[in-house]
């Protein structure tokens, strides 16, 4: 049995990174190991933080130790977390890694755990060079990278952009694990009833935080092709939303859109990817996405844009359609959709769905810590 301790956001912080460092350590204790996770009593100062609030309301999760400790603004709070972690000597640090604002805090916290010679610190890095970037960004990331042992990453783009910073270390390119935390799938019918969604219409999905990268004006664009269908906004928005209500009003697309821009709670996830027929992501670019795996387990066929780590996650016309990035291929691709039938598409989500298992990725960041020399770090 291996200690082990997740660094990265859990509850109350909200959103898809303490899903998944929840659902990972639970993975560890089912497996039986023993494993807690240490969060942020500051995660990012407010100025920072582009949604309504970093919380949730929700429960927390049952049987884990959540420790919620780390500041990521104050260097004293980085020393003494990093002390207190180098005296409990876990086996396995597992660090997320997502944003080059966090390298310094999280690199100064693995520097002092280091001095344990004990420890083996591996990174889950879901971004290496940002979507949106800053001032301090290459240098930040570069003092973060160098206080890690090995690492995992769930993309080819972001195995990439580890290379270029980290050329000699051990890496792993794993597949991002099902979200199977969020309930059963339901019947569509169920679905749409509770949301109040009309019961016999075409839908489709965009599901998640809303920024540019993501390319949600382009489906807006898209929209103006199609007929005889509605798109279902689900997520926040993580940027000024005047912009996007300008481009609704000049397409003329009000009647087309069903619009549901809070934070979706975890409670209601399973909702709106079951009223869904189909889930789309017109990415203008991407590492990997945490929507994808929602698809997958929730058996929702997917149209993706032909970018980052999309097309490799979303066999093309079998789970769904790869399509390039532009209003005019992402209504072909939601038209093609419907010629295929959502029927179609299942047996090959249902086969493919079987490779995304948390206990694959514990296996995997087990044998990396065993790959790992303690007496050849540098």
């Amino acid at each position: 049995m291996a200690k082990v301790v997740i660094i990265g956001p859990a509850h109350p912080l909200r959103g898809g990174l303490a899903t998944f460092n929840q659902r990972l350590a639970k993975q560890f204790n089912d497996d039986g190991h023993e494993c807690s996770i240490y969060s942020f009593s500051l995660q990012y100062p407010s100025f920072l933080f582009p949604g309504k609030t970093q919380y949730t309301a929700e429960p927390a999760p049952e049987h884990l130790v959540i420790n919620t400790v780390i500041n990521s603004v104050n260097p004293f709070n980085w020393i003494k977390i990093g002390n207190r972690l180098k005296k409990e000597k876990p086996d396995l640090i597992i660090v997320r890694f997502w944003l080059p604002f966090m390298g310094p805090s999280l690199g100064t916290i693995l520097r002092q755990i280091r001095k344990n010679q004990h420890t083996k610190i591996i990174c889950i890095a879901d971004n290496v060079i940002p979507h949106e970037k800053r001032p301090g960004d290459k240098p930040f990331t570069r003092y973060f990278l160098k206080s890690c042992d090995a690492f995992i990453t769930m993309s080819e783009k972001v195995m990439n952009d580890l290379r270029l910073f980290e050329k000699n270390k051990p890496a792993q390119l794993i597949s991002h694990p099902l979200y199977d935390n969020f309930g059963d799938i339901i019947s569509k019918t169920e679905a749409r009833k509770h949301l109040g969604l009309p019961a016999n219409e075409k839908i489709i999905l965009f599901f998640g935080f809303i920024r540019k990268y993501k390319g949600l004006d382009l489906l807006f664009e898209a929209m103006s092709h199609l007929n005889n269908l509605k798109l279902l906004v689900a997520g926040e928005f993580y940027e000024d939303e005047k912009p996007y209500k300008e481009l609704i009003e000049k397409l003329g697309i009000q009647q087309q859109l069903i619009l549901r821009t809070d934070f979706i709670p975890d409670s209601e996830v399973k909702y709106y990817l079951c009223a869904a027929d189909a889930v789309i992501q017109p990415y203008r670019n991407a590492t990997q996405s945490g929507v994808t795996p929602l698809a997958y387990h929730f058996e929702k066929p997917m149209v993706v844009t032909n970018v980052g780590g999309l097309p490799s996650l979303v066999p093309h016309e079998k789970v769904g359609l790869v399509v390039e990035p532009d209003p005019a291929a992402i209504a072909e691709g939601i038209m093609r959709f419907y010629q295929l039938g959502e029927d179609y598409f299942i047996p090959h989500l249902r086969n493919e769905k079987q490779k995304y298992s948390w206990s694959s990725l514990v296996k995997a960041i087990q044998q990396l810590a065993e790959a790992v020399e303690t007496g050849q770090r540098k």
